[in-house]
């Protein structure tokens, strides 16, 4: 684990804030979702990515499917069927 001599104080809400060079650093930003861990003295947060989120809808469902040719890119049923309709608009035109 690397140090960054980063040194912040906890407030009487328990809130710590992350340097905005850590955020920038990171690509976090303003409300973005964190994930907390726990590992025996260590607290560890990241950003939250949820798996399988489909990247027309967000939505998250068993149902989405990842494409040969997307590398990474979810889709879920209503998604794929939104980006057929935009592609057959784009090919009408």
């Amino acid at each position: 684990m690397k140090s960054t001599g980063i040194v912040r104080k906890v407030d009487q809400l328990g809130r710590i804030v992350t340097p905005i060079e850590l955020r920038r650093a990171l690509g976090i930003s303003e409300g973005d979702t964190m994930e907390i861990f726990v590992e025996d003295e260590l607290i560890i947060m990241r950003k939250y990515k949820a798996e399988k989120v489909c990247a027309v809808t967000g939505e998250v469902l068993d149902d989405n499917f990842e494409p040969e040719y997307a590398n990474g890119l979810y889709l879920s049923p209503k998604g794929a069927a939104i980006l057929l309709e935009e592609l057959q608009n784009i090919t009408k035109k």
